[in-house]
């Protein structure tokens, strides 16, 4: 499973129509099942308790390479060296699932990003964004940025509660493109670390969370 003590785990609630996520990291995985800390939500970074029997879906990733998902239960709990673990059932090997960088949720957004290409800095805004790359709106001049240059973004991402993240990621410019009215460069993140790509997994769901609250309201 590629699962140890210390991979961190995502879970998202399957039944139920709120919109949450939690974040855990594994304490050990046994025959008896995965044995986690208590998992905390990601927006308002409280510990959650949840009960036995709750299915999620869980993501996470290996050495930052390869990100993958699978489907369990809560089966338990347990006190082990006066720490409060909960267990996870074990998924059967085969259902285990790759995640494609194309399941990344992407969100259309405005933020501030910033290019540096050959030494130099410049300054775009988004056309939208995931945790496995972004589309920027291109200024006039067409010329700075061509498919296969290799970049280094700078992204800052605001969040509700009013702090703000500056995630820092090389990246590929994969496709220049026209849309009308602009042009659009599609970047491709490279080598984000876990951390960062928490942030924008974060970020993305906050702003997806807000567009759904608005679409209720309207």
């Amino acid at each position: 499973m590629d699962l140890k003590a210390g991979t961190l785990l995502f879970l998202e609630p399957t039944h139920t129509e709120r919109i949450e996520r939690f974040r855990c990291k594994v304490a050990e995985v046994t025959d008896e099942g995965i044995f986690v800390d208590y998992p905390v939500n990601t927006l308002t970074k409280k510990t959650a308790f949840l009960v036995d029997g709750m299915q999620f879906r869980v993501t996470y990733s290996v050495d930052n390479l390869h990100s993958y998902a699978f489907y369990t239960d809560i089966i338990g709990r347990r006190v082990i060296g006066n720490i409060p673990m909960m267990i996870l059932a074990k998924p059967d090997p085969t259902t285990i699932q790759k995640i494609q960088r194309r399941e990344y949720v992407r969100v259309e957004t405005q933020v501030d990003i910033a290019l540096t290409v050959e030494g130099k800095h410049y300054q775009y805004v988004t056309e939208d964004i995931s945790a496995g790359g972004v589309a920027i709106k291109l200024r006039h001049d067409l010329t700075t940025l061509k498919e296969g240059m290799k970049v280094q973004a700078t992204i800052v991402l605001p969040f509700a509660d009013g702090s703000i993240s500056y995630v820092t990621t090389d990246a590929n410019v994969v496709r220049i493109f026209e849309k009308e009215p602009m042009h659009l460069a599609s970047v491709q993140f490279t080598d984000t670390d876990d951390l960062d790509k928490q942030h924008i997994v974060r970020f993305c769901f906050e702003r997806q969370l807000a567009e759904r609250k608005r679409e209720v309201e309207f």
